[in-house]
């Protein structure tokens, strides 16, 4: 277990912890949330949502919502993650989950070593802390689900590609189907393997 982290910035707690979902698959949005927990309505049990199970991380999404002070989710499309690069369109996902907070929070705390631009209030990056800040944990869970639903509805509208299992993954199923189905609108045109694909197609 990490240590718990603690600014030297920020005392209070009116503050939001931010992450997103969604930097390495091939298809799909990259999702982000911004979450104000409410210090006299704790939720136990939150943490990075890599280390929870479906089960438990669907039950926490929907305690989240309504145990937070606030909290916002948001995106990035696939058309701005072709045009800006995964990396600035995660950026832009977790700006706008911040600004969209109906309290504006008096402070920030971004998963990752990077802050994004334009943010309402001042914020410090915080490397693993997903794991090390519970405001944060709640925001990964949130994006986390919201992303992995919105797959799943996508699944249903593009078949044979599996996004239901990998969630827009590059497995060996997925990159097997990419082959043989083609590249649909909903996948990054500006990866690797979906690039390769359209090259040898064109």
């Amino acid at each position: 277990m990490l240590e718990p982290f603690v600014s030297e910035l920020y005392s209070g707690h009116l503050f939001a912890g931010s992450d997103e979902a969604g930097r390495g698959p091939l298809a799909g949005d990259v999702v982000a949330a911004a979450v104000i927990l409410d210090p006299n309505n704790p939720i136990a049990s939150l943490a990075d949502s890599k280390k929870l199970s479906e089960k438990k991380r669907v039950a926490l999404f929907d305690e989240i919502k309504e145990k937070a002070l606030a909290f916002c989710i948001a995106r990035a499309s696939v058309a701005e993650i072709d045009e800006l690069n995964i990396l600035h369109a995660s950026m832009l996902a977790m700006q706008r989950a911040i600004s969209g907070l109906r309290v504006t929070p008096e402070h920030a705390l971004i998963d990752g070593n990077r802050i994004p631009k334009d943010l309402p209030c001042p914020a410090e990056a915080v490397v693993k802390g997903d794991d090390r800040v519970e405001a944060i944990s709640a925001a990964s869970i949130l994006a986390k689900v919201e992303r992995d639903n919105e797959i799943s509805a996508l699944a249903e509208r593009y078949p044979g590609y599996g996004l239901e299992k990998h969630k827009g993954y590059p497995t060996a199923q997925h990159l097997a189907a990419l082959e043989t189905l083609g590249v649909t609108p909903i996948h990054r045109q500006s990866f690797g393997p979906v690039k390769r694909i359209i090259e040898k197609l064109a």
